[in-house]
């Protein structure tokens, strides 16, 4: 984990270069397909929404949240990914909601720098490793 400095043209950046994008989404689904079928099942995503520890978090400290509340979060957000409604996360679906959700998460912060702690293979920290590439080549040039 480290802490990082990001605004929303940061996170645009990232999503509209389709190099960058691309590659660490089509990563990542490669490493949730644990039976390397192409799909992605819910356990297998169940094991990505919950490292992301959304409400079992408040402002960092642990909550103890109602397992039955947790289930069905974690049923409607693999609900938001399955958009063909068969089971099953393709790549392209996998693509498509991680697209959304961070062109909100650009919208929400807008263009006011904020601090976040980040893990290293999350979507937002290789955000901010391609604008500091970026930012060091422009100024090396």
């Amino acid at each position: 984990m480290s802490v990082e400095l990001l605004d929303g043209a940061i996170i645009l950046g990232f999503v509209e270069d389709d190099e960058a994008f691309n590659g660490s989404v089509q990563d990542r689904f490669a490493n949730l397909d644990t039976n390397h079928d192409g799909l992605l099942s819910y356990s297998e995503m169940l094991k990505e929404l919950q490292s992301l520890r959304m409400i079992e978090t408040h402002f960092g400290i642990d909550v103890k949240t109602d397992p039955e509340e947790l289930s069905h979060f974690y049923d409607s957000l693999f609900v938001q990914f399955d958009r063909d409604s068969n089971g099953t996360v393709d790549l392209e679906e996998f693509k498509a909601e991680t697209k959304r959700m961070m062109l909100d998460m650009a919208n929400d912060l807008g263009f006011l720098p904020v601090q976040m702690i980040l893990d290293e293979d999350s979507f937002l920290k290789k955000a901010v490793e391609r604008e500091l590439t970026k930012l060091q080549s422009d100024t090396s040039a």
